[in-house]
């Protein structure tokens, strides 16, 4: 066994997605967007049972986390899954489990 010192670098972003995929609410946003699909946030609060201002704030976290992108188009902010970014995360963990096993 070796002694656990600093998070390596590209492990830093893993747990900030973790986390913010292990709220319930947020995974119900995610699971709300279709394939390819971009929706803005009265979209995402139609098919919420949450509030405006709680959508908001999860919506501030999995774009911080990198699991969604946001593109403002007029008044209106679109979001949508960023696949690449949580594919590469996901993979990093993989990696690292594929090569302790």
């Amino acid at each position: 066994m070796k002694t656990i010192g600093a998070i390596p670098g590209e492990f830093k972003d893993t747990s900030e997605l973790f986390v913010a995929l292990g709220d319930e609410q947020r995974q119900r946003i995610l699971l709300s967007f279709e394939p390819g699909e971009r929706l803005n946030i009265g979209q995402i609060v139609s098919a919420s049972t949450l509030s405006r201002t709680a959508v908001s704030h999860h919506l501030k976290v999995l774009r911080l986390c990198g699991a969604l992108q946001s593109e403002k188009i007029g008044k209106e902010v679109y979001f949508w899954i960023n696949k690449e970014v949580m594919a590469e995360i996901l993979q990093r963990v993989l990696d690292y489990i594929n090569t302790r096993t």
